[in-house]
């Protein structure tokens, strides 16, 4: 019986079960008036009639922490658990069917007064002591109650700061969730930052990968156009001296020939060859710094300023039109520029036009060297002196 009567405990009031007893979804029993308590410290601002919950709502099974969700009858729509009360009514009819049975008191006895069994409340001092303390000893002068009446108030305030702790548990957990709710959000969108901001940084280092291979390109065309001159302007020199050596060939064989008349035959026109042959003037002359290309040099320094203080934008850009102006640079030299997250870059290279014509001057060769235009050109071969 005593385990039997240990079962049927409400764990809100701790004490049994007072009918109507409801069962929650999780199996677990409260009395109707402990699961209200419960629900209206859980629901603070919920209406109410008649001190009573009637609009739908939820709140926590005190045992497992387990969530009731109600309807529109509050409380009231919870199912009542007709078994637990037939217990409990077998229980009592049982319990007073049998004699009492003699069981010792577990009644706790004054510390000052050894024989006095703690009958009394010092309200003054709040702590339970004897009727002898009250008389003669140190509570006789203290306001004093009787111990049954403390017993229940103290046990309504009890039960009552159960419920409140079970509300506040309540909210306390529904913080959590949102806690954790916003650190899951927090985590997702610092991914989507990053990803955003490596995809702008992705697109400005395909701008200046473009801008490079563009330049470059206009190096190599003027490189190959120069290298492709250099090496037909060998081959007629390398002509003219194999024409040469033909004719130094042939005048050793004139002057062996041992017959005067002979040799005065072949001597008129030999020498008209080596005179043309000691002629170089139908060949075209390198200039003095044709070889340069310094005049395809670069100066980032302002460009490399502007990356440096590229930072997140405080407005919306129109990125659009920033795309277009980082890609449609001037055909000037301007160079091109980007706008990214903010922040511009603009990158300006300087490049001179190409040389128009090889000239025998130096002037004119300094001159020619140092223009080279965006557009490609091709150099025309040089004029004879």
């Amino acid at each position: 019986m005593e385990n039997l009567e240990k079962q049927l405990i409400c764990p809100i009031c701790l004490e049994m079960f007072t009918k109507p007893v409801v069962i929650l979804p999780c199996q677990h029993n409260l009395c109707r008036k402990c699961a209200n308590d419960v629900f209206q410290a859980s629901n603070p601002y919920l209406p109410t009639r008649s001190g009573s919950l009637t609009s739908g709502g939820r709140f926590r099974c005190p045992s497992c922490r387990h969530e009731v969700v109600l309807d529109r009858h509050g409380v009231y729509g919870l199912q009542r658990n007709l078994l637990v009360e037939n217990i409990i009514d077998m229980f009592k009819q049982e319990s007073s069917s049998k004699p009492a049975p003699e069981r010792k008191e577990e009644t706790p006895m004054c510390d000052v007064h050894e024989d006095e069994k703690i009958n009394i409340y010092c309200v003054t001092h709040g702590v339970p002591t004897c009727s002898m303390c009250k008389v003669f000893g140190a509570h006789k002068d203290c306001e004093v109650a009787p111990i049954s009446s403390i017993y229940e108030t103290k046990k309504t305030e009890l039960s009552d700061g159960i419920a409140m702790m079970v509300g506040n548990n309540d909210r306390m957990q529904g913080i959590i969730s949102q806690l954790e709710e916003a650190c899951r959000a927090i985590e997702e969108n610092g991914r989507r930052q990053k990803t955003l901001v490596c995809e702008k940084f992705d697109h400005l280092y395909s701008i200046l990968e473009d801008k490079k291979r563009q330049m470059s390109q206009k190096v190599t065309a003027e490189q190959e156009e120069k290298v492709n001159y250099i090496q037909g302007l060998t081959r007629k020199y390398g002509d003219h001296l194999e024409e040469s050596c033909k004719i130094v060939e042939l005048g050793i064989q004139t002057m062996e020939e041992p017959e005067m008349a002979l040799f005065l035959q072949n001597t008129k026109p030999l020498l008209k060859k080596i005179a043309e042959a000691s002629t170089t003037t139908h060949l075209d002359k390198v200039e003095r710094g044709y070889e340069n290309m310094d005049h395809y040099s670069v100066n980032f320094k302002k460009e490399g300023k502007a990356l440096r203080t590229i930072d997140f934008a405080l407005d919306d850009d129109d990125e659009d039109e920033e795309d277009e102006d980082a890609e449609g640079g001037t055909e000037e030299g301007e160079g091109a520029q980007t706008v990214s997250g903010g922040a511009a870059v603009t990158a300006t290279s300087s490049q001179p036009s190409a040389p128009q014509q090889i000239s025998s001057s130096p002037s004119a060769a300094k001159s020619a060297a140092s223009t080279l235009s965006d557009n490609r050109q091709t150099t025309p071969k040089p004029g004879a002196e």
